[in-house]
């Protein structure tokens, strides 16, 4: 009987389903997206019980397109947002509220305090992480704080915290496990890189009970098995797991050091597998777990831009100047430039490497003479322009120069951001033949783990490149268009 893996891909706003065969080819596919809550300035929310009906949705139209007998699924794998905090009740799996998304700043004034009493250089040491709001742990500290109840419940062991991956596979598995994998532990600001588990001394400085805590385990494992969920048989193991930007970089088989890639998504995401050493930056990027298979970690420098997609959603939405997503690429194309106009997409605050948590985007250059489509192509400009300067940051952490960047995520499609992206690095951008790699890296690990594939050289095997983009242009236009933009970032 054939085998199928279902990948479980769930993101800032929607939930993906892929059904996978051996031969790591899409069998089926079904996205189903979620609303987004903005309760104050710089307040992001989903509800938990919006998230697990977009995976159900998602799961029940994937499995309708393949056409299999979900009796033949081998295994289950997840990937998901990372740094978005939830908090439940262990005895109901009720959450006490609504998600905070990782996109979410209500903690910078906390990070802020933190950095000023002279925590900064340990969390740092500890964690590979900078004291921002991005990451999950001042987050958790909320919630202890501001749901009445909650701290003394967590402390009395009543209350589990989890990033995504937690929270699904405790519905997925009826509540028998309440695990999380060393890549999503590594985004919390409570995990030490250098012992491989939670800290107490983190804990204690951010004020979170050790009641609360998921195991941390492997990225490939078997962590339990489906009950009770709609679609599916009892008894499929639940067997991989790992935070979306890490399975990207597994889905895009950068398994050796130096190798990297970028996610165009929401956000933008830069990792580089830095092997079992985890590199200190000094650049304004982060260490993190890429991932762990058999008890030993593969490390990564990652730098991570808040805005990618997000900002063309923006004209979409916000400006109305486009009907779909899609729409922009031909909108930009009527202009051979932007006219001098850039935009900083700082909507959320700036990433790396400027940690910058109060920047405001910043739209600069406008002329009479400035059209909608100067506004498109200033949008996608932004969005390349953030991550040269990221890649620089990289290339100084490293010391030597990258060659190739492997690129993948919705917006990686267009043509448009690839060219002037490989124009503004000066490297190779390499598209992939399956755009969709962070769903493709949390089904190889998940079939690692079962059996469904036997090694590393099966994914690498069924990597396929479909395009590939070069610089084009000058390097003195390309270092004018850099000195605009610094210029913006400075007015941001």
């Amino acid at each position: 009987m054939k085998r199928y893996v279902l990948a479980i891909d769930q993101g800032t706003t929607g939930s993906t389903v892929l059904v996978i065969d051996e031969a790591l080819e899409v069998r089926g596919r079904a996205t189903c997206e979620f609303e987004q809550h903005y309760p104050q300035p710089g307040w992001v929310e989903h509800a938990p019980a919006d998230i697990l009906s977009s995976v159900a949705k998602a799961l029940s139209g994937a499995l309708a397109q393949s056409g299999i007998d979900p009796h033949q699924i081998a295994c289950i794998g997840i990937t998901n947002q990372r740094e978005t905090t939830l908090l439940w009740d262990r005895a109901t799996g009720a959450p006490v509220h609504r998600a905070i998304v990782w996109q979410d700043r209500r903690t910078a004034d906390r990070c802020a305090a933190l950095r000023e009493a002279g925590h900064e250089a340990m969390v740092r040491a500890r964690t590979g992480l900078v004291l921002d709001p991005y990451f999950s742990g001042t987050k958790l500290a909320w919630l202890l704080d501001h749901v009445p109840g909650a701290r003394a419940s967590a402390e009395r062991g009543e209350l589990a915290f989890g990033t995504v991956d937690s929270f699904l596979v405790w519905q997925l598995t009826g509540g028998e496990a309440h695990v999380t994998d060393a890549s999503n532990a590594s985004r919390t600001l409570l995990f030490d890189l250098h012992t491989g588990d939670w800290s107490p001394a983190l804990c204690a400085l951010l004020g979170v009970p050790s009641e609360v805590l998921p195991t941390v385990v492997d990225s490939s494992a078997v962590y339990g098995v489906t009950r009770g969920v709609a679609g599916l048989p009892d008894g499929i193991p639940v067997a991989g797991m790992a935070g979306d930007q890490q399975a990207a970089l597994f889905g895009q088989a950068c398994f050796e050091p130096g190798e990297a890639k970028c996610t165009y998504g929401t956000g933008a995401f830069l990792l580089m597998n830095t092997g079992e050493r985890a590199v200190p930056s000094t650049n304004g990027l982060v260490t993190t777990v890429a991932w762990r298979l058999g008890g030993r970690t593969t490390f990564a420098l990652e730098g991570s831009a808040f805005i990618a997609g997000a900002a063309v959603q923006w004209l979409r939405d916000g400006l109305g100047l486009i009907r779909t997503a899609a729409e922009v690429e031909a909108l930009a194309a009527r202009v051979p430039d932007t006219g001098g106009v850039y935009f900083v997409p700082a909507l959320t605050g700036l990433g790396a490497p400027h940690w910058r948590p109060d920047a405001r985007g910043v739209i600069s250059g406008i002329t009479r003479g400035t059209t909608a489509a100067h506004l498109a192509r200033a949008t996608l400009e932004g969005i390349a322009f953030q991550n040269a300067d990221i890649l620089d940051a990289m290339q100084r952490d490293l010391g030597r120069p990258l060659t190739r960047l492997k690129v993948d995520g919705g917006a990686c499609a267009n043509d448009l951001l690839m060219q002037f992206q490989a124009d503004l690095l000066g490297v190779s951008l390499v598209r992939p033949a399956m755009v969709e790699t962070t769903a493709l890296g949390a089904a190889c690990l998940a079939g690692l783990a079962t059996g469904v594939w036997s090694s590393l050289d099966d994914v690498r095997r069924a990597w396929r490149e479909e395009r590939r983009f070069e610089r084009a242009q000058a390097e003195a236009q390309v270092a004018a268009h850099r000195v605009g933009w610094q210029r913006a970032v400075e007015r941001a």
